[in-house]
């Protein structure tokens, strides 16, 4: 509990647990008087801006260097291709219906700015499954490699803890803690909460069987009585370490309700597309930012005629291009927001649909979405949160490495191999793995060229020391992006970091 809650802690210092301010649409107000914008970067923070300002009446323009919108937000279905830095080339063979979201892939309930954009350019959303208890918990050398039920695990530690706690209250050891009073009102709740029997005890009856599961399902007819299933020992379940994985269900950006746009996430990044129309030149990469003090000038490189330079100009620029590929690029801004645009590495992160010839893990497993956690390499195994209940292929998210060893080994492997060792490790808790599996694809967003990493990862260091010079109005110059923002790695930073840099130039652009 102290660990989850120095986590906790640090999460929000670094922005992981903070709730999204966002009260509403912003208001531009005051005349801009044909003032021009260039927006760098087609993601979500990017078109956020675009948007607005040319809402308040900019003339706005945008270089992006995918041939799509979106950025970040980005899935991938059959007959998509893509390469990544070293020229490794895949496509997906995904059968049609299929996807799989490299990168963003939730929303959480509290992000009110991007679920607001959805609303109002009719994103259709269904609910993501953060938590299914009958998904796993798999620990390699505990149970004999044997992945055990979210729900069980869950109900046996709580339990047991529970019975513990009942005992030491009942020896009145908490008399100077808790009154006489709240005593036996605890009693009563750890009995509830634990389901202990009458004597306070956590064992293997039909009170505990109606949290963690049943041996024998209740059933209908003569001797259909349910049968209650053995509890995993209290000391089996710490030296497992499959407790530190029930916390990710009690995150705050991780709780229910949480969404995901029907048909993949960029159904996001396609409407706020349609929303701006013809303002975005695609395929143009970025190669030098100059400023002076009438305005910007961008030199880009078309991916249709590598060889020659072009140049876009306006009197201002929002660039949104990630810390990441900014820090390797010409750029007149002082010394301060250099410093910090330097000062911020970004985090590892693999991410590896696989497709399957049936969704065994519903047929034979009876799971529905959700999340199954284990110590292996690949850290998660995430399935499909819609199609439930139906025959046919289905691909599940095979793994989801996230900074750390694991992360980087995997961003280091070619792609078949990733897909290769994702099925390998994935059978050790699924056996049907090696017979079920067709295709797969493997993202390792370091070698993503316009990305060269998955977010932003400040420290506590880093944020205090070049924060607020990083989002400040640097000449003609504000930089935006979830880097830019307290929720780092989410699609709602981006949105927040966008639009409060818009209302800040507007400001400027009207006062002066």
């Amino acid at each position: 509990m102290a660990g989850s809650a120095a986590m906790y802690h640090a999460m929000t210092s670094l922005g992981f647990a903070s709730e999204s301010p966002y009260k509403g649409p912003i208001r531009l107000d005051g005349d801009p008087k044909g003032a021009s914008v260039l927006v760098l970067g087609a993601g979500l923070a990017g078109m956020t801006a675009a948007l607005e300002l040319r809402k308040a009446g900019y003339k706005v323009e945008i270089l992006e260097y995918n041939g799509r919108a979106g950025g970040r937000n980005w899935t991938l279905r059959g007959g998509d291709s893509f390469t990544e830095l070293g020229g490794f080339r895949q496509t997906c063979e995904f059968e049609s219906g299929l996807y799989v979201n490299p990168g963003p892939w939730r929303i959480p309930y509290h992000h009110r700015a991007l679920l607001d954009y959805c609303k109002r350019f009719n994103v259709a959303l269904e609910p993501f499954i953060q938590l299914n208890h009958n998904a796993f918990l798999h620990a390699s050398r505990a149970f004999g490699g044997a992945p055990q039920r979210i729900r069980s695990v869950k109900a046996d530690f709580q339990g047991q803890i529970a019975e513990l706690l009942a005992k030491v209250a009942m020896q009145s050891r908490l008399d100077a803690a808790v009154t006489k009073e709240d005593q036996e009102l605890l009693l009563q709740a750890l009995r509830s909460w634990g389901a202990l029997d009458r004597d306070y005890g956590y064992n293997a009856n039909l009170i505990s069987a109606e949290f963690r599961g049943y041996a024998r399902d209740p059933g209908g007819g003569i001797g259909a009585e349910g049968a209650p299933g053995k509890p995993v020992g209290l000391t089996d379940i710490l030296r497992s370490r499959l407790w530190r994985y029930l916390q990710s269900f009690a995150h705050y950006n991780f709780q229910t309700t949480m969404f995901q746009p029907v048909g993949g996430m960029d159904m996001i990044g396609k409407a706020f597309a349609r929303e701006l129309g013809g303002p975005i030149r695609f395929n143009a990469r970025v190669t030098q930012i100059k400023q002076d003090d009438r305005g910007v000038t961008v030199n880009y490189v078309d991916a249709a005629r590598p060889g020659e330079q072009r140049q876009a100009s306006a009197d201002w620029c929002v660039c949104t291009i990630p810390l990441s590929v900014l820090s390797q690029l010409p750029l007149d801004v002082s010394a301060k927001m250099k410093s910090a645009i330097d000062a911020v590495p970004y985090a590892a992160s693999v991410k590896i649909g696989l497709q399957f010839k049936r969704r065994f893990w519903e047929e034979d497993e009876a799971i529905y979405g959700g999340i199954s956690y284990t110590d292996l390499p690949i850290r998660q195994i995430a399935y499909p949160n819609s199609g439930f209940n139906r025959t046919g292929k289905g691909v599940l998210l095979g793994a989801y490495l996230y900074n750390g060893a694991n992360a980087f080994e995997f961003t280091a492997m070619p792609p078949a191999e990733r897909v290769a060792r994702a099925v390998e490790f994935g059978a050790a808790i699924h056996p049907q793995y090696k017979e079920e599996f067709e295709n797969g694809v493997a993202v390792a967003w370091h070698r993503v060229p316009f990305t060269l990493g998955c977010s932003g990862d400040w420290s506590e260091e880093a944020r205090a020391a070049h924060y607020d010079d990083l989002c400040q109005i640097d000449g003609r110059i504000v930089l935006a992006g979830e880097h830019a923002s307290q929720l780092p790695a989410w699609q709602e930073g981006a949105i927040l970091s966008a639009l409060d840099a818009v209302v800040r130039l507007h400001e400027r652009v009207v006062r002066t």
